[in-house]
């Protein structure tokens, strides 16, 4: 990459908005992050009947997740590569509630070689989720033990 190309993006200061996740159904999808997950509403839209669109921001910090109907007579791609990431203090006990409500996990709570505890679950459109606390590791290089 040119010095100026490295100049440039350097000076952008991005800053994470959202994440978009496309789901089959919205209301579903919206039940799970929002009542499930804990994530409280900004915004939902409806186009008929049917919700299509809502925005999402996680209980503490200010990422957002957007979920987006699937256009018409498109499908949702098997193994999307999505992951998303969500980091919770008392994850056990927050994997705890989540099974009691009837969610699925793939890998419940467990230290992994990186230093993080990590759970691992799909949403309703078969996304991967990660449930993740890393604590003070959070911004430090992981150290394989």
């Amino acid at each position: 990459m040119a010095k100026a190309q490295k100049m440039i993006l350097t000076r952008s200061a991005l800053t994470f908005n959202h994440a978009m996740v496309h789901s089959r159904d919205v209301g579903r999808a919206l039940t799970f992050y929002r009542d499930l997950l804990g994530f409280k509403v900004v915004e939902d839209v409806d186009y008929g009947s049917r919700k299509v669109y809502a925005r999402l921001r996680a209980g503490r910090g200010d990422g957002t997740l957007a979920l987006h109907m699937i256009e018409p007579g498109k499908t949702m791609p098997e193994g999307d590569g999505i992951r998303l990431y969500f980091e919770v203090k008392d994850l056990e006990k927050f994997c705890e509630r989540l099974q009691e409500g009837g969610v699925k996990f793939s890998k419940m709570p467990a230290l992994m070689p990186w230093g993080w505890k990590h759970a691992y679950l799909d949403d309703p459109d078969g996304h991967e989720v990660s449930l993740y606390w890393a604590g003070a590791k959070r911004f430090k290089m992981s150290k394989m033990r």
